[in-house]
């Protein structure tokens, strides 16, 4: 029945092939129209998954009570000190709040007027009381540098600790840190390079690492959502200003980009990395595998123009039932090509093989529909059916591609059996001279019908060990481990997740009291899978009193060091050089009371000091510029550290209430993971720890993991459903239990075996490669119903017949298409690439060599034509 109909429409088209084709050609201008018109890609990840699911609720609620949190754009600064660090925070974060364009708000976490002055409070009254008795140790020091600020002023400072070596009062050693960066910064100076000095070397105790140089800027930007990158030009902006600010690494300072709108845009900017050549290379090994399956440029000419009108057709209808394309259903595009290339090879070799029998082109078209159209139009449904089978899943952007794929399934058949023989009967290719089968694969017919068994047997064996692997079977649903560690967002976030205090792997819960936040805060501390929780009363400390009252002392006894009643005269070039000559001098002397190495580095600055007293102008001002703006930079945040305020709740500043209250009275909990913040398994644990204690816990660890379970179920979920309704489809027309189930045998084998090549592979399954799968069922789907069909029809060589050839040739198009994709710098695509060209492989193998021999089992039990 379905062959007399295609026969008759294949009949219809050729005795009309003008009309069929103006149609075909106003369809395809009208889409192509359309589609230019619409196009809209959404590329917000949020709108993936339905936001009926409970964790995604809580994403949304906590979105709307702290709006300004979502799609940030963070700015990490690193200086070559901390002061050349906190000077360049200040100046590119005040140069980006003017651009209101473009940016909604811009602010540093980690700086600010609020925190140089009440930082000390933050910190616990152990370490005030270390920091104010540093701070008084050093007042000699401190006096002089803020009395004369000056080349000559630093040269009275140094000295006026090497005299404290010459009267036995400390060690030469102890000066060993401070000498060593003297004479590093001058050695730059000397040498004509970037110069840069840090006093934290001199003020403050010596630590075991190098010194806090890193800062941060917290940027919500404006983005624009029907771009392809929607926060490309918020980052092109801040690229912009730190260049104009002269924050360059030449300059001492590195500015990168990183948090979830440059990750987003940058994964972009990666998948169309090299798209030109790798789109060179698919075209040519497209048109190569076209070129083997049909050895005609007119025929090639006809898909691809079949092709493209059902794309373009496609892409209209996709676009006026859901207004954009989101990142995963603009795959339809990969699914739509590799099937739509299928269908019009299988209708093109098959009019090869009529138009052999009998050379007239009409006539061997009409055989062709009639000879392929029972299968192809099977193949279609089935295929239609397994994408129609993502809509009721939760996994939103794999609904709409499970609708926009299933419809243009059906787009691609009926232009198959219309448009195509239409435009094959206008082009009028040659006869053929031979028919287009493989002849040399006929003794492998022969040793399949006699092996048959021993065939299944290997088939059932191996497809039983691997069905052992699939416990092995890896998701990975951390999306950052899809994108290029080479980008600068992520290398950028990997590098923040060294540190637990600057990982993004955090959580937030939100709570409706201050006392209720309270008391969940004490309890998430307790976790050992918790290194530590922030809330509003971090900014509050303890013990103030008692601080407050070191740093007044502090700021009493320090009051004419930061503001002396008498500062010396503007140094003149003749005081410099005397400065520069008696500190040497001073250095010299003090370098015998020291180990070698120690004497090494105090006669390496003394030589570096006199070579600077006789140097030009040139060389003065790259030491001043190396030194005197973090000077100033240090005594000004000294000065305002020494007297802060008492902070409460009502005396914090508007920003900091923004970020832990909520308009509507909601306050926020922020809580860290303890250990690895990189490994997936730490951070579940994580994950499920916190969420026994708080159900409504949100935040990064937490979506990747459900969003990974969202995506697994949708999968599980429809691949279940195509599976009943392709054997339901295949019931219908073939109307007997065993043969759908020869049908369905091999499909369900080459999935096993691709599962389990990835195990073997070590490929994981993640939100990309993923995408590979419905290609694969769809694929397989085609090539077992062709195969079926043939052998009910009578055919038994099915090996040397030209169905192969056209299933072979299909199948190396689809492979030379989508293969090019493991090439890729985009690891997710790259992933994809590689299960789909090892899935067409296994496809392959189960319908050439398992399916024939399953077939002539079936036969042998039956006594007769399957389903005959």
């Amino acid at each position: 029945m379905l062959a007399s109909l295609v026969l008759v429409v294949v009949r219809v088209c050729c005795r009309h092939a003008w009309i069929v084709m103006i149609l075909a050609l106003v369809l395809g201008a009208g889409g192509a129209a359309y589609t230019a018109a619409h196009f809209r890609m959404d590329t917000n990840s949020e709108n993936l998954v339905s936001p009926q699911a409970p964790w995604r609720q809580e994403v949304l609620r906590y979105d709307a009570a702290f709006p300004h949190q979502n799609n940030l754009i963070a700015v990490v600064v690193d200086g070559v000190t901390a002061e050349r660090a906190d000077e360049a925070a200040r100046l590119l974060a005040a140069a980006l709040a003017e651009n209101r364009t473009l940016f909604t708000s811009v602010r540093r976490p980690d700086g600010g007027p609020f925190l140089e002055r009440h930082g000390l409070l933050l910190l616990p009254l152990a370490d005030v009381q270390k920091t104010t008795e540093q701070l008084i140790e050093a007042q000699p020091l401190l006096g002089v540098l803020a009395a004369d600020p000056s080349l000559r002023g630093i040269m009275t400072a140094l000295a006026t600790m090497l005299e404290g070596v010459e009267h036995g009062q400390i060690q030469l050693q102890e000066l060993d840190a401070p000498i060593k960066a003297f004479a590093d910064t001058f050695q730059a100076v000397v040498d004509g390079k970037p110069a840069y000095f840090s006093w934290t070397a001199l003020i403050g105790e010596p630590q075991a690492g190098p010194p806090p140089t890193r800062r941060f800027i917290e940027i919500q930007p404006r983005l624009d959502y029907d771009a392809l990158m929607p926060g490309e030009a918020a980052s092109a902006a801040i690229r912009a200003a730190a260049e104009k600010l002269g924050l360059t690494p030449q300059a001492g300072v590195h500015v990168r980009l990183t948090g979830p709108v440059p990750m987003a845009d940058e994964e972009f900017a990666t998948i169309a990395e090299n798209g030109g050549l790798l789109a060179t290379f698919m075209i040519v090994a497209v048109l190569a595998m076209l070129w083997l399956a049909v050895r005609s440029v007119r025929m090639i000419v006809a898909i691809l123009v079949t092709l493209i009108i059902g794309l373009v057709a496609t892409s209209a209808l996709g676009l006026a039932i859901y207004g954009a394309f989101n990142v995963i259903s603009v795959a339809f595009i990969v699914l739509f090509v590799g099937l739509g290339v299928d269908f019009g090879i299988q209708v093109c070799v098959r009019y090869r093989a009529e138009r052999h029998r009998r050379d007239e082109l009409r006539a061997a078209l009409v055989q062709a529909g009639a000879g392929i159209g029972g299968g192809l139009t099977l193949a279609a449904l089935a295929v239609a059916a397994a994408f129609y089978s993502f809509l009721p899943t939760d996994y939103a952007g794999l609904a709409q591609l499970g609708m926009i794929a299933g419809s243009g399934m059906i787009v691609t058949y009926v232009l198959s059996i219309t448009a195509l023989p239409a435009l094959l009967a206008l082009l009028r290719p040659r006869g053929e001279a031979e028919e287009p089968g493989f002849r040399r694969l006929a003794p492998l017919d022969q040793a399949l019908a006699r092996r048959a068994r021993w065939v299944l047997g290997v088939a059932t064996a191996l497809g039983l060990a691997c069905l052992a692997l699939m416990p092995l079977l890896r998701f990975d649903s951390n999306p950052l481990n899809l994108r290029s560690r080479h980008s600068e967002a992520v290398a950028t976030a990997l590098d923040l997740m060294q540190n637990p205090q600057t990982s993004p792997n955090f959580v937030n819960v939100l709570r409706p009291s201050h006392a209720a936040a309270k008391e969940l805060a004490d309890r998430l501390s307790k976790l050992p899978e918790v290194a530590h929780v922030l809330t509003i009363d971090t900014f509050v400390p303890d013990q103030q009193k008692e601080k407050l009252a070191l740093l007044a002392d502090a700021a009493g006894l320090l009051e004419t060091v930061f503001n002396p009643l008498v500062r010396p005269r503007p140094p003149t070039r003749d005081d410099i050089a005397s400065s520069f000559e008696a500190t040497a001098t001073a250095l010299k002397d003090a370098a015998g009371s020291g180990t070698a190495d120690q004497a090494a580095q105090a006669r390496r600055l003394a030589a570096l000091l006199e070579r600077l007293a006789t140097a030009g102008p040139a060389d003065w001002t790259s030491a001043e510029k190396a030194f005197l703006p973090s000077l100033k930079t240090m005594l000004d945040q000294l000065r305002a550290a020494l007297h802060p305020e008492p902070i409460t709740l009502d005396t914090l500043p508007p920003d900091f209430k923004r970020d832990w209250i909520a308009a509507g009275g909601l306050y926020r909990l922020q809580v860290f993971p303890s250990g690895d913040t990189l490994g997936n398994e730490a951070l579940n644990r994580f994950t499920s720890a916190v969420l026994l204690v708080a159900p409504d816990a949100t935040g990064t660890p937490i979506i990747i993991e459900e969003s990974g379970k969202v995506i697994v179920s949708a999968f599980l979920k429809a691949g279940a459903l195509s599976l009943v309704l392709i054997a339901v489809i295949l019931g219908v027309a073939l109307r007997r239990v065993g043969d759908v189930l020869v049908a369905l045998a091999p499909l369900l084998l080459a999935g096993i075996l691709t599962l389990a090549s990835c195990v073997l592979l070590g490929i994981a399954l993640n939100l990309a490669n993923i995408i590979a799968l419905p290609l694969l069922f769809g694929v397989g789907v085609a090539f077992d119903i062709y195969f079926v069909m043939a052998w009910r029809n009578g055919q038994r060589k099915l090996l040397r017949s030209p169905l192969t050839r056209a299933v072979i040739t299909s199948a190396g198009t689809t492979a030379a298409a989508f293969g090019t994709l493991s090439f890729s710098s985009h690891p997710g695509t790259a992933s994809m690439g590689v299960i789909l060209l090892v899935s067409l492989f296994w496809i392959l193998a189960a319908m050439l060599v398992v399916l024939p021999a399953l077939l002539n089992v079936a036969r042998g039990r039956a006594g007769a034509v399957p389903g005959g």
